[in-house]
Formats: structure tokens, sequence, C-alpha cells
């Protein structure tokens, strides 16, 4: 966890990172030859840990969850500086690793410590690297693909969704192709590339259809047909075509895991949104409405700023009596 890895990258020093990661070799584990051996068991607490995390944020928000995944870390550095292991128990030591820094990156990135998170998904997918689990470093790809297209650097999240698609093609995981190629339509989206977009959107759309595989990873539960609709609806709201933004969105919400309370607190933030620019400005605040009622209940800076972005879209009918009530409501919740 050097203190280099906190310094943002974007254009030809991300790419030129992302390929570097894709040729390579792996990088061997130091560890003690004297120190305590590693069990099984310790194996399974350490992942055990790391996965609890992940759900506690699916369903109640970031919160404090990045000091926690930062400790669970500095737990993991020192396990693999101190003790002994074969050669097998560190590959899966760096898994580990790899999957901790990238959800405690996404802790961060609700957070609102974008530079912050970026680091950690650039620490993930090195040490990916050194686990032999492809489909982890394009787990952390993923996410450097979400920062981009969040942060202003669209095309950045187009190079790097692809460069985990071509990764990951040859080992049958459809679920996470389908994840990695919503990744990639929103980047196009975002650069308002559309044909690319609806395509990468239909390929997503096939492979959910098809069902996950035993080689999909155990960390991507969340994708389904609710998580598709999502993206494409976000999809179309980037491309300037609000009502298949809306058809799109209620589709999400529809299908979405019940229990990830974060992500439908964003998909109707941005249903909101669909509905205002698509003239229905009083199915937007009540959509809108509905999104406070789970910010109010969730730790997310992110869903936080989407609500501030249907405030925007209210603004030039902020004297109607609906908007003027929400807003006052968003205004007390928001801060």
């Amino acid at each position: 966890m050097e203190r280099r890895k906190f310094l943002t990258v974007s254009g030809f020093a991300l790419t030129a990172f992302v390929h570097h990661w894709g040729t390579e070799e792996a990088e061997p584990l130091k560890r003690a030859t004297d120190g305590s051996r590693i069990s099984d068991s310790l194996l399974d607490k350490l992942q055990g840990t790391t996965d609890e995390l992940r759900v506690m944020d699916a369903s109640a928000g970031s919160g404090t969850l990045t000091q926690l995944g930062k400790a669970h870390l500095e737990l993991l550095k020192l396990i693999i500086n101190e003790s002994s292991y074969d050669e097998a128990t560190g590959r899966s030591l760096a898994a580990i690793i790899a999957d901790t820094a990238t959800q405690t990156g996404w802790f961060a990135f609700d957070s609102g410590q974008h530079d912050v998170a970026q680091g950690y998904f650039l620490a993930a997918a090195r040490a990916a690297k050194s686990s032999g689990d492809i489909r982890l470093g394009a787990g952390a790809l993923s996410y450097i693909a979400i920062h981009g297209y969040s942060t202003g650097a669209p095309r950045d999240a187009v190079n790097a969704a692809r460069a985990a698609r071509e990764r990951v093609k040859g080992i049958n995981a459809p679920s996470l192709e389908a994840m990695l190629l919503t990744r990639q339509a929103r980047g196009h989206a975002k650069l308002g590339e559309r044909q690319a977009a609806l395509a990468a959107l239909g390929q997503a759309a096939e492979l959910c259809s098809a069902g996950r595989s035993e080689n999909d990873p155990p960390w991507l539960y969340w994708i389904n047909e609710g998580e598709i609709h999502g993206q494409a609806g976000s999809c179309h709201l980037d491309l300037g075509d609000p009502q298949r933004a809306v058809d799109s969105l209620a589709r999400a919400r529809e299908a979405l895991n019940p229990t990830d309370l974060r992500t439908r607190g964003l998909i109707l933030t941005r249903a909101a949104r669909a509905q205002i620019r698509s003239g229905d400005a009083e199915a937007g605040v009540a959509t809108a409405n509905a999104a406070i009622d789970l910010a109010q209940h969730l730790n997310s800076a992110r869903l936080t700023d989407h609500v501030h972005d249907v405030i925007d879209e209210l603004t030039p009918i902020s004297h109607t009596p609906y908007a003027r009530d929400l807003l006052e409501r968003a205004a007390i919740v928001t801060g």
C-alpha cells in the first residue's frame, strides 16, 4: 500500500498500466521462512471478512467501511510479511488482498474519495496478477472503468473494460463478461457513441440471459437482469433518450435484488431525472421522494450526489408546489 498509489492516473498513463497489467509476469510474494504456517481455516475467515463487508455495503452504504477495509488490508499485509506459506497459499492470500483492495476502493468511491479509490483499484489489479486469478483483475479493471466514466474520463472506462474483456474471453464466464460490457457501454454513452453503447448493452443482455457458469466469480452475485436494465437506462439518459431511460429503469426496479438498497436508490434518482426530462415532472418528483426515503437510511455520498442531480433538474420548475416541497425535503436530508 505505497503512498504513490494514491496519485490518480488517466489517459495514456492508465492505458499503459492496463496494458502492462495484461502482459507482465506475476510477481512472486515475499514471505518469512520462520513464521507461523497459515491454515486453510484462517484463509476462509479472512475471505469471509471481505465478503461480509461487501454485503454490508450493498445494504447500508459505504459509511465507515473504508476504514474497516483499510484495517483488514493492514492485517493481510502483516500476515503476508510475518507468516510462512507455500506458493498456493501465497496466491490465495494475494487473491484475498486483491478482493479486499477492490472493495475498499469501492467504499472510498461511494464515500466521495475518488482519488483514494483509484489508488486501491490499481493496487488490487497488481495483487490480482500475483494471485493468478484473472477474474479478480478484471473486477479491479471494472471499477477503474466506473471511476473513469464517473469522473470525466469515459475513454479510460472503455479502454479498461475492453482490456478486462480481452483477458477473460476464453474462460466462459458470461456474467463477468456481461458486467464488463455494461461498464464499456457506460463509457461509450458518456462519449456520445450511441451505436457502440447499444451494441455493448445488447451483448450484455444476451450473456446475462445465458445464466451464470461455474467459472463466474462468487463475488459477482449481484449481476442480474435488473442490473443490465439499470445500466441500459443510465446509458439512454446520457445519450439524450429520456423516454427509453424511463422504460429501462422501470424494468430495473422490478428485477433488482431487494436487499441491494443503494442500487435501488441510484436507479430511482436516475429514473426521476429521466421522467423530468421526458416532460413528466410530477412523476419525477414522486420517484425522487422515494429515492430520498432510501437516502435517509443509507450512508452513501454517491447516492446523495445523485439526489443533488435531481435537484438540479428541478431548478427550472422550482416555483411549482410539488417541486418546492421536494427541494425543501432534499435540503434537509442531504444537508
